[in-house]
């Protein structure tokens, strides 16, 4: 029985989107990409992905591009599987929780996500897959830890996420992180089917799902890790970022605080 059977309609709070199939899925994990006018830097992550080859099938999360950077026909050539393009209403995790709807919907075990806009290394993906494999249903990724590295990372978002961000999530969510700003991350199939859960509630809309899932995991005892990887920010460019402004920062910064004092919890059925 599929994860979708087992759970009940209204467990399905998804923003509408239109669907583009490109191939048959092959893989038992998912590589999830959120995207919105990402120009040449989705396209050179693709190719690199594409000459990888890495065991998972990759999903387009578009909140609503119009730079013609996800032509359907460049994305099959590149072994794109799908294109979801949201219609609906949202942002960041609007677009993830229809991504993520529709991966446990056709069945994939896990879901990796990495970020569209070129900053991360796509070389530890292998590494976020074997520990989906190995029964880990929260894996964040950290420029942080040994091995990891981050480049030429804006000083702000470093005090940010060393001193405020990762302490707070962490005392919340009862396991010591070290990056809970990155994006890349991996999740179980059983971590996102959780009715303790619920992360398709239409409540999360900006950057509160990826808050809520970092924090969620620990307290609710599922089996979570790190792994190092790569975020490198481009010289001598603007920073590549849907975050600007000071009212962005600190919108961004009241979300974390909500999910790590539980306004984010599902109520009881």
């Amino acid at each position: 029985m599929t994860v979708d059977a087992m759970l009940p309609e209204d467990y399905w709070e998804v923003p509408s989107y239109a669907e583009t199939i490109l191939s048959d899925r092959r893989h038992r994990h998912a590589l999830v990409i959120p995207v919105i006018n990402e120009g040449d830097r989705i396209g050179r992550q693709l190719k690199r992905l594409h000459a990888a080859a890495f065991s998972l099938d990759i999903v387009i999360a578009d909140g609503g591009s119009t730079d013609g950077s996800l032509e359907p026909a460049f994305l099959k050539d590149i072994g794109v599987r799908a294109l979801l393009t949201k219609t609906g209403e949202g942002k960041l995790s609007a677009q993830l929780r229809m991504a993520y709807a529709w991966c446990l919907r056709e069945g994939y075990e896990g879901i990796v996500t990495i970020d569209g806009n070129g900053k991360d290394g796509i070389e530890a993906v292998p590494a976020m897959v074997a520990m989906l494999k190995a029964g880990y249903d929260y894996v964040q990724g950290s420029r942080y830890l040994p091995g990891g590295k981050a480049v030429r990372t804006p000083i702000e978002r470093t005090l940010a996420n060393r001193l405020v961000h990762a302490p707070l999530l962490s005392l919340a969510g009862r396991i010591w992180y070290t990056d809970t700003t990155n994006g890349f991350r991996a999740y179980s199939a059983r971590y996102l089917a959780d009715p303790r859960v619920r992360p398709f509630r239409a409540v999360f809309r900006n950057y509160e799902l990826l808050f809520y899932l970092t924090v969620r995991a620990g307290q609710i005892g599922m089996k979570v890790g790190q792994v190092p990887v790569v975020r490198s920010y481009p010289p001598n460019v603007a920073t590549p970022t849907k975050i600007t402004g000071w009212s962005d920062k600190v919108a961004v910064l009241r979300q974390a605080f909500k999910a790590a004092l539980g306004h984010y919890h599902p109520q009881p059925r």
